[in-house]
């Protein structure tokens, strides 16, 4: 995909991943909104960078879509590349659960979003030059780690829709494409436990290259690994990952 001269929206785009890759757009002279919950990270954004243009939005929750998709089509009528990012990471023991609004907050933002954000835009971005969605999975939609099944379970999910999609999609004009980040080091989950993770700076780096060659599945490490193992593979990688060491 075309990754200058766009007008790009990432959600979860204050942080992490979201705001290595805006920072990335904005160096490639595309115009970049970036949205998210927390108004104190988009303001550190906006002072970093100040050609971001910000948004609240807790993407969670149905309505704030749908104003998102108004005020972004409204004050941005050039959009045409939305990067679905926002995601939350929360370990869980099933047996141990608490009540389940939790675990339906952790599916409302890594799966009910992307998806229902991907169903609103789809219609506008149908009229704009070079269309593209993105959506970030994981490696660990491949191979789970067992101690965040729902995130797991979540980024499985996104990974097969966006396959669906893609199929569907292939007639028109939108490119979609997955990016499947191994373990990198952002503040995803608790901060400051990803340290052993890929360098954000690296894997952005290897992102960007993927989308200016047209890649549609944008993989690295382990989980260009995971991606592509056989079935026997998988099982040996499970045990691996899930081995007490991890």
């Amino acid at each position: 995909m075309k990754i200058e001269s766009n007008t790009v929206l990432i959600t979860g785009g204050a942080t992490g991943i979201g705001l290595a890759l805006a920072e990335r757009f904005l160096r490639a002279g595309s115009e970049v909104i970036v949205c998210g919950r927390r108004e104190d990270k988009l303001r550190e954004a906006k002072a970093s960078h100040p050609r971001l243009h910000t948004r609240i939005c807790d993407v969670s929750n149905e309505a704030d879509r749908r104003s998102l998709l108004a005020w972004a089509t409204a004050e941005f009528p050039r959009l045409n590349v939305l990067v679905n990012n926002a995601g939350v990471w929360n370990p869980l023991q099933i047996a141990q659960a608490g009540p389940f609004e939790r675990i339906h907050q952790d599916i409302a933002i890594n799966l009910e979003a992307p998806i229902h954000l991907s169903q609103l835009f789809i219609q506008h971005l149908h009229a704009q030059e070079a269309p593209a969605i993105v959506l970030v999975t994981s490696g660990l939609a491949f191979v789970p780690m067992a101690s965040v099944p729902i995130y797991c379970a979540t980024k499985a999910a996104l990974h097969s829709f966006v396959l669906s999609m893609r199929h569907q999609l292939a007639t028109g004009p939108i490119t979609v494409v997955e990016i499947a980040p191994p373990h990198v080091n952002t503040d995803l989950g608790t901060p400051g436990s990803n340290a052993s993770g890929m360098p954000l700076d690296e894997f952005a780096d290897a992102a960007m290259t993927g989308l200016a060659r047209g890649d549609l599945e944008i993989t690295c490490g382990f989980s260009t690994k995971a991606s592509r193992a056989s079935r026997t593979e998988i099982d040996v990688l499970f045990r691996e990952l899930n081995s007490p060491r991890h």
